[in-house]
C-alpha cells in the first residue's frame, strides 16, 4: 500500500501544486498595484528581493530533502527532524495558520475575479456586492474541501487543467497588452506623487513567492522526494520569478500608472 501511495513525481507532486500558488491571486489582482505605486524600477526591485529571500529558502529545503529520508509532512516533518520537535512544531503551527489563512485570500481572490464578469453574475442572479462573495466562496470552499477528502489524484488531475487554464490566460494578458495598450508612450518607471511606503507594498506582494511550499506538503506521496522536491521547488521559483518580471514590465509599458493603482481587474480587462 505504501507504493500506491507515493506515485507523483517532480511535476505533478511538486512543480504543478507550487506554480499554481505562486501564480496566484497575487500575481492578477495585485502585481499591477505594485507596479502603479512604486513604478518600473522599484517594482523589479520587490519582486528580485522577495525572489531571493524565496530561493535561499528553496535552496535550503532541498538542501535538507537531499540529506534525510522524507515521509508525509512537509516542511514540518524536515525541520523537525532538522532543527528537533519544538523548533519544527512551532513553525508547523506558524505554515499551518499561515496556509489557512492563504486559502482565503485566494478564494476571495478568485471569488472577486468570477464575479467581476457580467455574464457569470447574470447567470446566478448575483450582484457584485461581498454577500454575492460570501455566497459563492463558500461554495467554492465546500466544493475544495470535499475534493480533497475524495482523492489527491482526482486533486491534482484537476490541477493540470488549471494550469493548462493559467498558460492560456497569461498568453491572453500579453497578446492583450500588445494590442490593447498604449505602445509605450508612457512608461511608468518611477512611483506616483502619493503611494504606500516601501514595506506596506513588499509585505503586500511577498505572499506571492512563498507559493512552492504547497509543493513540499506532497512530500508523502512523491516517488522519490529527495529528488522530486529539489527539481520541482526550483522550477517553479525560477519560472515564477520569470513570470512575475515580464509581466512587470508589460505592465509598466503599456498601461498607464492611474489605471494599475485604481483597477484590480485591470488584467481581466486587457487580456485579449
Amino acid at each position: 500500500m505504501g507504493h500506491t501511495q507515493k506515485k507523483f513525481g517532480a511535476f505533478s507532486g511538486v512543480f504543478t501544486p507550487s506554480i499554481l500558488t505562486i501564480l496566484g491571486v497575487i500575481m492578477y489582482m495585485r502585481l499591477g498595484w505594485v507596479v502603479g505605486q512604486v513604478g518600473l524600477y522599484v517594482a523589479i526591485g520587490i519582486i528580485l528581493i522577495a525572489h531571493v529571500i524565496s530561493v535561499t529558502t528553496a535552496l535550503s529545503i532541498s538542501s535538507i530533502a537531499t540529506d534525510k529520508k522524507i515521509k508525509s509532512g512537509g516542511i514540518y516533518y524536515m525541520l523537525s527532524r532538522s532543527l528537533g520537535l519544538p523548533m519544527g512544531g512551532a513553525i508547523g503551527l506558524t505554515l499551518f495558520v499561515g496556509t489557512a489563512l492563504s486559502i482565503a485570500l485566494y478564494i476571495v481572490g478568485f471569488t472577486e475575479s468570477f464575479l467581476a464578469l457580467d455574464a457569470i453574475r447574470d447567470f446566478l442572479h448575483l450582484e457584485a456586492s461581498i454577500d454575492s462573495i460570501r455566497i459563492v466562496g463558500t461554495a467554492v470552499i465546500i466544493f475544495l474541501v470535499i475534493l480533497a477528502f475524495i482523492s489527491t489524484s482526482l486533486a491534482i488531475k484537476i490541477q493540470f487543467f488549471i494550469l493548462a487554464a493559467i498558460a492560456l490566460s497569461l498568453v491572453s494578458i500579453f497578446v492583450g497588452l500588445f494590442l490593447n495598450g498604449n505602445s509605450g508612450t508612457a512608461i511608468h518607471y518611477t512611483p506616483i506623487q502619493e503611494h504606500e511606503s516601501f514595506a506596506f507594498i513588499f509585505a503586500i506582494f511577498f505572499p506571492a513567492v512563498t507559493g512552492f511550499t504547497a509543493g513540499v506538503a506532497m512530500s508523502g506521496d512523491l516517488k522519490n522526494p529527495k529528488k522530486d522536491i529539489p527539481k520541482g521547488v526550483i522550477m517553479s521559483v525560477v519560472i515564477g520569478l520569470i513570470v512575475y518580471l515580464s509581466l512587470a514590465i508589460g505592465l509598466a509599458y503599456f498601461i498607464d500608472a492611474d489605471s494599475l493603482v485604481n483597477d484590480s481587474n485591470i488584467l481581466l480587462k486587457i487580456a485579449w
